[in-house]
């Protein structure tokens, strides 16, 4: 029987695959901008070298240094998921390493969010990955854990089926229910910053998109 603090869910729905592939397309601080400048993980490196993380979030929260949870969640993992993992920030021991990340894939898992540590960094180089530290030192299996409840990933929130973004500049995730949304104000944001390029790219001194944050703060010649 599942208590708090125990508890296994079943796998969430995978956002749509039309819906995936629009997000591939769009930066994470065009995302980021319009969620209020303050929704996003902090303090979370990247460590694949190329390729875009756009997925849908299987979360497991383990103890710190232990990854029988993570176990468990492999056979959970649809294509299209991503394995994200809240081992409360630890760094001495990983929770993933090459193993796993190679059985994950050839379940479909698209990428790969620990707020704690990993290992055998180097196999991770073409594969999304991004986590808080790397060592080389293994986990435990004894759990106790817990499969798809929201997870906390470098201070932003995660549920099972969130919607996960991840490029060069970080990680993002959001509701489903929000991508529609969030896709439209994305690109709003991408014609805007356009618009600013083709100004700074005329050579004049003075800019339009500069004046007007000046003048509203007061700050206008």
């Amino acid at each position: 029987m599942s208590f708090l603090g125990s508890r296994i869910f079943a796998s969430p729905s995978l956002a749509p695959a039309d819906l995936v592939e629009a997000f591939r397309t769009v930066v994470t601080p065009h995302i980021s901008d319009n969620l209020g400048r303050h929704i996003g993980a902090r303090g979370i490196n990247r460590y694949n070298r190329t390729g875009k993380l756009v997925g849908t979030a299987l979360t497991v929260k383990t103890r710190p240094g232990d990854n029988l949870l993570v176990y468990k969640a492999l056979t959970l993992l649809q294509a299209g998921h991503v394995l994200v993992i809240d081992a409360q920030g630890d760094g001495t021991n990983a929770v993933i390493g090459e193993l796993i990340k190679l059985y994950a894939q050839q379940r479909g898992c698209v990428g790969f969010v620990v707020d704690g540590a990993i290992r055998d960094v180097a196999s991770f180089e073409d594969t999304p990955c991004y986590a808080r530290s790397v060592v080389h030192c293994g986990p435990y299996k004894s759990g106790p854990g817990e499969i798809n409840v929201p997870v906390s990933i470098g201070g932003m929130i995660v549920s099972p089926g969130d919607i996960i973004v991840g490029d060069e500049d970080g990680l993002v995730s959001f509701a489903q229910a929000d991508a529609e949304q969030i896709l439209i104000r994305a690109h709003a944001h991408e014609a805007h910053e356009l618009k600013v390029k083709a100004e700074i790219a005329t050579g004049a001194i003075d800019q339009s998109w500069l004046t007007t944050v000046l003048n509203n703060a007061g700050l206008a010649s």
